[in-house]
């Protein structure tokens, strides 16, 4: 949801900032604006002495600018929180059979699932890491191939057999990955 908060967010403010920053170029160039429009032409400023300073005398005024500077602010806090606040899996909810259930940590899962991975032929390092939500858990998977190895192979294997066991020993119904694949670094081979 925080992905298309930002998506939003960003995209609403770009589009009102290119149609402003056009329309005041225009103008600026010599266009003729409309009769609504803040200025009148490329000599007149954005904001006169007038308009800047015309409801300071009132007794709503500044209650008004400080809420919303402040409702601004307390907006700004919580999307930089959101956006700073980890997005790891802490716990998965396994289906026990008898109907109840029970909390896997998430780390727990994540150090099993890596450390059998990294185990496989042709992998020399893997990171996971779980995400979703408790009862549909997800997985970002990071596998560096020894340069021997062929990176179809290595899926294929983490498919079959790591992922496999991970998601029936989890009682899971699905377990989605995400994997990304890179190729250890190695020298060039001499030939004498």
């Amino acid at each position: 949801m925080l992905r298309t908060v930002n998506r939003v967010l960003i995209g609403l403010t770009g589009l009102a900032l290119l149609t402003l920053g056009g329309a005041v170029l225009a103008v600026g160039l010599g266009a003729n604006p409309p009769s609504w429009w803040l200025h009148d032409g490329p000599h007149d400023v954005l904001l006169s002495t007038a308009e800047r300073t015309r409801w300071r005398e009132e007794s709503w005024w500044w209650p008004v600018v400080l809420g919303g500077l402040a409702l601004l602010v307390l907006l700004a806090l919580w999307w930089l929180t959101a956006n700073l606040r980890r997005r790891r899996l802490g716990e998965v909810l396994i289906n026990t059979g008898d109907g109840e259930s029970a909390l896997l940590r998430g780390s727990a899962l994540e150090n099993v699932l890596a450390t059998q991975t990294a185990h496989l032929d042709g992998v020399s390092h893997a990171r996971v890491h779980l995400t979703g939500r408790r009862d549909a858990p997800q997985t970002q998977v990071h596998l560096r191939v020894e340069p021997h190895a062929s990176p179809g192979e290595a899926l294929r294997h983490f498919i079959t057999e790591s992922l496999a066991r991970a998601r029936d020993s989890a009682a899971l119904k699905a377990l989605p990955a995400e994997v990304r694949v890179r190729a250890m670094k190695h020298k060039a081979e001499r030939v004498s």
